[in-house]
């Protein structure tokens, strides 16, 4: 069966098109109950993924892939082009549906919810109100550029969160002055630089309260030198403590610097984690090995 499927408002983001057409091949089953709380132990997971596979046709990108991270928790996750780090934050932001396995958020189904004691896959208005509590930053800006920067703020609070104006920019301002550009609130996104432009889009996804922050390789389309800007402003965010972060990347010193753990993935699986100190300097699987080899190589030659 072949639906029709628009994301229109996705917690920070608004009209991000959906990646491959516009259409899902909807599969309605159901999936074992989650696991009671004690069994999980004392601290509830601010995200879960239970089992997760995702496939492109007969391409399969992740493959069963189990993670679960925890309120507060920065975790940054690291792997070569085509591994599967991006499909997973688009997984967790509801932007792509898995094939099967279960993610939570907060100790709820994102994908399902249940329905005469089992899990069925979630309806719309399920959708809507688990994306409120997740934000996302982009590759690319996604800015409006026929809006000024305070309104490119302000938009998703409004109609999103139907917050009143008054407010929407009275935060926008602090979320704006927290990645250093409130005095860019009367400007347009032609008039910024590539790094002010991601810091807005930080700003802009901020300015939601979300409980859990997904950056996807924030720094891949800027300049080598306005990357340090962008990195500096999501290092002083992760550094509050409060907020989970998920953070997909290929800046290695930045993931050791910030991430509290790191997700080693390759070929769709988790190869390796552990904390920086160690997946940087003590790498135990022949795989990381020689991925951080190569990109050690890489910046030398660069």
């Amino acid at each position: 069966m072949e639906i029709g499927f628009e994301i229109v408002e996705v917690g920070s983001v608004v009209n991000e098109p959906y990646e491959g057409g516009g259409k899902l091949s909807m599969h309605m089953h159901a999936v074992p109950l989650a696991e009671t709380a004690a069994e999980r132990g004392s601290v509830r997971p601010m995200v879960r993924f239970r089992n997760i596979r995702k496939s492109f046709g007969e391409l399969e990108v992740l493959k069963g892939v189990d993670l679960d991270i925890l309120p507060g928790e920065k975790v940054a996750v690291i792997g070569p082009s085509g591994s599967g780090k991006t499909t997973l934050g688009r997984l967790l932001m509801t932007l792509e549906e898995p094939t099967s396995g279960t993610i939570e958020v907060d100790g709820e189904y994102l994908w399902h919810m249940e329905k005469r004691g089992k899990l069925v896959r979630a309806d719309e208005k399920h959708l809507h109100r688990m994306r409120s509590k997740i934000g996302m930053v982009f590759q690319h800006f996604n800015l409006f550029p026929h809006m000024t920067i305070l309104r490119n703020v302000t938009e998703a609070p409004i109609r999103v969160l139907r917050m009143r104006r008054n407010e929407a920019e009275r935060l926008a301002l602090e979320m704006l002055d927290k990645v250093g550009l409130a005095d860019k609130r009367d400007n347009y996104p032609s008039q910024l630089s590539g790094g002010e432009k991601q810091r807005v889009a930080i700003a802009r996804a901020l300015v939601m309260k979300p409980q859990v922050m997904i950056f996807d390789e924030v720094t891949s389309a800027l300049d080598p030198e306005l990357v340090g800007e962008v990195l500096a402003v999501i290092k002083e965010i992760a550094a509050d403590g409060k907020m989970t972060m998920l953070l997909i990347t290929h800046e290695m010193e930045f993931a050791r610097d910030v991430a509290d753990r790191v997700i080693f993935i390759a070929d769709g699986r988790i190869v390796e984690q552990g904390p920086p100190s160690r997946i940087f300097t003590q790498p135990e699987s022949e795989r990381l090995q020689s991925f951080l080899g190569r990109f050690r190589a890489y910046r030398a030659g660069r």
